[in-house]
């Protein structure tokens, strides 16, 4: 019995399809918290604490900027002259 049936060669894939991956997405950290300790020498103009909000309310000697970083206004040594409050909830 013979057969008029052609063999056509079959294109095969190199590749899976690719798809996105789920993971690898995440934000940059923001590097907020206290910057400098209790007893350190700290100059006018020194960040204290990087904060969102304010959790912590500047006292005398202590600016607060827009985005509610509390800096150091003089240089003197960060001790009980330099006051920042600190409100609980």
């Amino acid at each position: 019995m013979q057969t008029n049936a052609k063999h056509e060669p079959t294109v095969f894939r190199s590749e899976k399809g690719v798809g996105s991956t789920k993971n690898g997405r995440d934000s940059i950290s923001k590097r907020l918290g206290t910057k400098r300790g209790d007893g350190q020498l700290v100059t006018g103009g020194s960040i204290l604490v990087r904060q969102r909000g304010t959790k912590i309310y500047p006292g005398e000697n202590v600016g607060k900027g827009g985005d509610d970083t509390l800096s150091r206004k003089s240089t003197a040594s960060l001790n009980s002259s330099v006051s920042v409050k600190s409100v609980s909830k």
